[in-house]
């Protein structure tokens, strides 16, 4: 049949977008995403040469950002695995109700843990890597209020008595306890960094990356695959520190660094942005400044629905939503849900008619799906060459039911009645029983469970339990009396400037050579070279050479210093002390202007 040709306007821009559309899925067809990319760019230069002004957008549809054709199949038994994290997401709520029953008041955090559950699961039995297998663990930074759910893990793991988790709290307690949040000072065996101060874990994990690598890329530490996380929460980016320096891990190409941010949508007592969206918030100001962005937002169940919506509006609809409404649909009913959320446009409400009410409520957020989180953290442990953020949605106080699942009052929830115990324990299938369930007790299957045997092997084969804290100190030799003789000297009449004294200090302690090491090198931080730099000039330069992470390729001036009399003329005298810029590294003989 002839095509005929269009009437007008609006069917010739119909006919040109399906000949484009088309155009474009036969290169997807080929298999090369790669010139599928070059094209689209392609496209784009040309458009911008033309003058089109094109729109701008620093985010992308508030989907998944992981294909599911492209997911990895999930190793181990996720059926085990549930249940492990049933078994401490009971014992993590446990502890603080236990804990505000005995001191009315003490606080304690139960929806932290009940949201975030999956992120660390899926982290400790596949990802989280210890330092038995060859002494080079990963570095965690755990979410503060999450403290409980981590202390929970740690007592099916046989490392902490149940005494300790019945003391949560009160570590002056008989027989001692457990302190409220991640501290080495307070438990030195367990803890090994604070991350309780908002915003201090992100900007710490930053520059531990950093600092690794400048080890690995001084010589001073072997290259390895262990990996700096951070998890934190969506209201904690708010926090000044918390993103105060991503640019600086784009720019040192730090790929051994991976934030996981839980968007659960609510900080202390409310929504973190009721009339806009976190996740695209951050995903805008993380691929801004360099970051890999993976998207975790909706769970195993909306995958037939997303693949059903050929022309976008399923996707389009998720990105109008903001997050005030996302939080009134946690909290209704499937019926209300189905009402307002699809309800606008008989083609959604179409996709949905197979699915009850009851369905429709229990469709999943990709951060409580086991399967979306693995995928997320081995894409993230894969990237190369730039830092990863995982945004993964999730709902606060998960698991809590009517004692406060998705409400803003249940970062404060320190307590859960009768009822409330009955319905936690029968949704996670935990084998308290009637009579045992208004003291909410700790439950820890039998040694030989097969829990705790899958729990045991899963962590012996990524290198023994964490978070765990050693502090081995090897003895370090003094240096010899002949690097300072030329103090004892002194500077026999002539004065001295602090600067210059520390400026000898620093190039006294170059010359160290501790025991196994050809030259000490560990001292030379980039802030002590540039002290030096500017009173010792070339020496300094060519014996502590800068550190970059890529090669430069711009052309570095000609330096061309002038007589000393000339600088002194131009803006007066120098200041006291300050050393001449070509002094040799000689003895202490300062040089004055």
């Amino acid at each position: 049949m002839r095509n005929t040709a269009p009437r007008d306007g609006s069917e010739l821009e119909a006919l040109e977008q399906r000949e484009w559309l088309e155009s474009l899925e036969y290169v997807i067809q080929q298999g090369d995403r790669g010139r599928v990319q070059r094209l689209l760019g392609a496209l784009k230069h040309q458009a911008r040469m033309a003058g089109v002004s094109l729109p701008f957008t620093a985010v992308t549809p508030y989907v998944n950002s992981i294909r599911p054709d492209d997911q990895a199949p999930m190793p181990g038994s996720q059926e085990i695995e549930r249940r492990i994290k049933s078994l401490v997401r009971w014992n993590a709520m446990a502890m603080v109700v236990r804990a505000n029953r005995v001191s009315d008041g003490i606080g304690g955090h139960i929806s932290t843990y009940a949201s975030a559950a999956t992120l660390y699961e899926v982290g400790f039995n596949h990802f989280f890597r210890g330092r038995e297998n060859d002494g080079d663990a990963d570095i965690i930074y755990f979410q503060g209020h999450a403290a409980p759910g981590i202390y929970a893990r740690a007592f099916l793991e046989g490392r902490l008595p149940v005494e300790k988790l019945q003391n949560f709290r009160r570590e002056l307690a008989e027989g001692g306890g457990l302190s409220s949040y991640p501290h080495p000072w307070l438990m030195p065996d367990f803890w090994q960094f604070p991350t309780v101060s908002m915003g201090l874990g992100p900007i710490m994990s930053i520059y531990q990356a950093r600092f690794n690598r400048y080890l690995e890329d001084r010589g001073l530490k072997s290259p390895s695959q262990a990996k700096v996380w951070t998890f934190m929460g969506d209201g904690e980016t708010d926090e000044p520190e918390s993103l105060g320096a991503i640019s600086l891990a784009a720019r040192e190409k730090l790929d051994n660094l991976i934030f996981v941010i839980n968007c659960n949508l609510q900080r202390l007592d409310g929504p973190v942005r009721g009339n806009g969206q976190i996740v695209q918030e951050l995903e805008a100001i993380f691929r801004g400044a360099g970051w890999n962005v993976i998207k975790v937002l909706w769970g195993t169940d909306w995958d037939p629905l997303l693949a059903a919506d050929k022309d976008g509006l399923l996707a389009a609809r998720m990105g109008e939503i903001v997050d005030g409404q996302y939080q009134k649909y946690a909290v209704e009913s499937g019926a209300y849900f189905r009402e307002h959320f699809f309800g606008v446009d008989p083609r959604l409400l179409d996709m949905v008619k197979h699915l009850s009410d009851d369905q429709l409520k229990r469709l999943r957020l990709g951060g409580h799906d086991p399967l979306k989180v693995f995928n997320a953290y081995k894409a993230a442990v894969e990237t190369k060459g730039q830092p990863t953020v995982i945004l993964a949605r999730t709902i606060k106080g998960y698991g809590l039911g009517e004692a406060g699942e998705g409400k803003n009052v249940t970062h404060q929830q320190k307590k859960l009645n009768e009822s409330d115990l009955r319905t936690f324990r029968t949704r996670f299938g935990i084998p308290v029983s009637d009579d045992e369930i208004a003291e909410a007790p700790f439950y820890r299957p039998a040694e030989d469970s097969e829990e705790l045997q899958y729990l045991r092997d899963r962590r012996a084969s990524l290198g023994g339990f964490v978070p765990t804290r050693h502090e081995p100190v090897d003895p370090i030799e003094p240096p010899s009396e002949e690097l300072f003789e030329e103090f004892w000297k002194g500077t026999e009449g002539r004065k001295a400037s602090r600067r210059w004294c520390s400026c000898a200090c620093f190039r006294s302690s170059c010359a160290i050579r501790p025991s196994g090491s050809s030259s000490c090198r560990s001292c030379r931080t980039r802030r002590a070279r540039s002290a030096w730099s500017r009173c010792s000039g070339r020496w300094a330069s060519t014996r502590t050479s800068a550190r970059s992470t890529s090669r430069s390729t711009w052309t570095r001036s000609s330096i061309t210093r002038k007589p000393r009399t000339a600088r002194s003329s131009k803006r007066g005298s120098p200041r006291p002390g300050r050393c001449h810029p070509s002094s040799p590294p000689g003895p202490l003989t300062p040089t004055m202007a």
